[in-house]
């Protein structure tokens, strides 16, 4: 959620916003363009209070029993995410100044004895730490660099330069997960909207050079807090909730974030209830959208705008604390009473998520007047490596470290190793060759690049995006649909990589035009369908090879069935696209183009 400019205290009556709870079978008929709602939203904006007292302000801190909360730095400005080195150097990015600063207790007596600035970049937010490297991001690059000897970081070296424009949520964040890949978060231009870009909204996987990436999940709307469970290695993150649904929708959604899926936004919110904003994309459903996303595991009091999240595998703390995570609330804007100014533990149990707790508290105040003032908005989460915590306020310019002064039994050492829970899909053929044909009947294939010609940088991921224009003829006969596969047997992974996937093409259909738009279904060519590309967008995506890579070769094939629709809905995987066609194919035929990708087209 954005912050708001000044300190408000309004009521505002909003016209068709949401029925709360509501699935979408419930209510299935009355939303979009038939949605006739009303509820009551609020913006009530607590006001800052400053204690420049050490003391005084840990006082004002609620923790549980036996735990202790020390100032570790102040006057920091704007500190956001944290992360901790293998030496046990505390960094944290400052979004507004542009850096990153080191935070070392030298003298071991519990607070830094500086801050040193390590590297800059404008908008420099998320951070993490893989061995003796750091991976940082900001809007749109990541970069990467070298830790020296005295935790200060060599050159940086930018590996990524494309993410996607930020709009309302320009948080990025990222970390290295258990299978050595790069996890960065991309949130939302937007509260609620069709985004243009499909990596908006997501958390995508890259490699750690920055040549390839993927989105992995989407349906996010900006899910800043995540990390890996410690014993399942099962991937969690806390997503902000739409403003506008009302002073208790829409919760924050804590979610088991796999491969593949999507979670909903925008059309669909919390547990299958249906946001009626907003209609979904043409050719879609909004019960289609419910069923095809991913409910949440937890749900956590709306609006309390969920930040930095992380796994406590330490063991300073009492046993049951280890394998449970951290979450930091920054706090609301648009509920009455307000939510968050707060850290949060979620209790696991076998691996699993079964309830929310207060962990700290007393940042939020309502004074004598009746009016609510907060001491910080909480921001970053990190484990120290004497298993203390670090918490960050980006309002007040503070880091607190929060330690635990009881006894603690003797625990276990470090958490063994994880399986990777990430499987990609195996090697593959291309499509044509995984497909047999009733006849030996080729169908002569057609497109803008020529035979064997290279592509055109309009039709790649680094040019227009635009699919090129595709016919066919000498159909065979008996034809009823058609389905276009384009594999590029060259990647690395997923191999083959699909970069177009569409089916149900009618069978007066025998060109498909230029620049089809990334829509489930087409009204042109009528009940065509477009199935998840390797991306994992639905449509084309044009090629973007490795830099460096030889010219890849893009197959694009075209299958004449007997058979008028595979029974699919928008958005199949290519899996079960080829399983549906098996058995129904009359004829095939492709076109191989070729693009290299040139340093300076970076």
């Amino acid at each position: 959620m954005a912050s708001r400019p000044s300190a408000l205290a309004l009521s505002v009556s909003v016209v068709a916003v949401m029925l709360p709870s509501a699935s979408y079978a419930q209510i299935k008929g009355t939303v979009g363009e038939a949605s006739d709602v009303t509820i009551q939203g609020s913006i009530l904006e607590p006001e800052k209070l400053v204690v420049k007292d050490d003391a005084k302000l840990t006082g004002l801190i609620k923790t549980p029993a036996g735990f202790k909360v020390d100032v570790f730095a102040r006057d920091l400005i704007n500190p956001r995410m944290l992360a901790v080195s293998q030496k046990g150097f505390v960094y944290a990015t400052r979004r507004t100044v542009g850096d990153v600063i080191m935070l070392k207790d030298d003298n071991n007596d519990g607070k830094a004895d500086g801050a040193v600035t390590v590297a800059s970049r404008p908008n420099m937010h998320g951070i993490a730490f893989d061995g003796n490297k750091v991976f940082l991001v900001t809007i749109h690059d990541v970069y990467t660099a070298d830790i020296n000897e005295d935790g200060t970081f060599g050159p940086l070296t930018r590996i990524i330069d494309d993410l996607p424009d930020a709009g309302q949520h320009a948080n990025r964040t990222i970390n290295v997960g258990p299978d050595g890949m790069l996890y960065i978060s991309v949130g939302s231009t937007c509260n609620e909207c069709q985004e243009d870009n499909p990596e908006n909204a997501t958390i995508v996987r890259a490699s750690k050079d920055g040549k390839t990436r993927t989105i992995f999940a989407s349906g996010l709307r900006n899910t800043i807090g995540f990390d890996w469970e410690p014993t399942t290695g099962a991937l969690y993150g806390i997503d902000h909730g739409i403003d506008w649904l009302g002073d208790e929708v829409q919760i924050e959604e804590l979610n088991r974030i796999e491969q593949g899926k999507k979670y909903g936004w925008p059309y669909v919110y919390g547990m299958s209830g249906i946001n009626p904003h907003i209609n979904p994309p043409e050719g879609i459903t909004l019960e289609q959208w419910a069923k095809q996303s991913t409910e949440p595991v937890l749900g956590y009091t709306a609006h309390s705008a969920p930040m930095q999240m992380a796994f406590y595998d330490g063991n300073a703390f009492p046993a049951d604390y280890r394998g449970d995570a951290f979450i930091a609330m920054r706090g609301s804007w648009n509920r009455r009473p307000p939510s968050g100014y707060e850290v949060v533990r979620v209790n696991f149990e076998n691996g699993k998520p079964v309830r929310f707790e207060k962990f700290l508290e007393g940042f939020l105040l309502q004074q004598e007047n009746g009016k609510y003032g907060y001491l910080g908005r909480l921001t970053g989460i990190a484990v120290g490596r004497d298993g203390s915590l670090f918490v960050a306020d980006d309002s007040d310019g503070v880091v607190y470290k929060v330690t635990y002064t009881g006894a603690v039994a003797k625990q276990a050492g470090e958490t063994p190793p994880v399986p990777n829970v990430v499987a990609d899909m195996p090697a593959s053929k291309i499509a044509i060759d995984l497909v047999n044909a009733k006849s030996d009947q080729a169908i002569a294939v057609k497109a803008a690049f020529g035979k064997d010609g290279p592509i055109a940088v309009q039709y790649v991921a680094d040019g227009d995006n635009a699919s090129p224009a595709i016919e066919w003829s000498s159909v065979p006969q008996g034809t009823k649909s058609f389905v276009l596969v384009a594999d590029d047997p060259d990647a690395a992974k997923p191999k083959p990589f699909t970069h177009w996937l569409a089916y149900d093409i009618p069978a007066a259909t025998t060109k498909l035009r230029e620049g089809i738009p990334g829509t489930p279904i087409l009204q042109e060519p009528k009940e065509m369908k477009q199935g998840a590309n390797s991306m994992g967008s639905i449509g084309y995506t044009g090629p973007k090879p490795p830099v460096g890579d030889p010219a890849h070769h893009y197959h694009f094939q075209v299958f004449a069935l007997d058979i008028e629709t595979l029974g699919l809905e928008p958005g199949a995987k290519r899996d079960a696209v080829l399983k549906a066609m098996e058995g129904h194919v009359l004829g095939e035929g492709q076109i191989v183009g070729t693009f290299e990708r040139k340093m300076a087209e970076k």
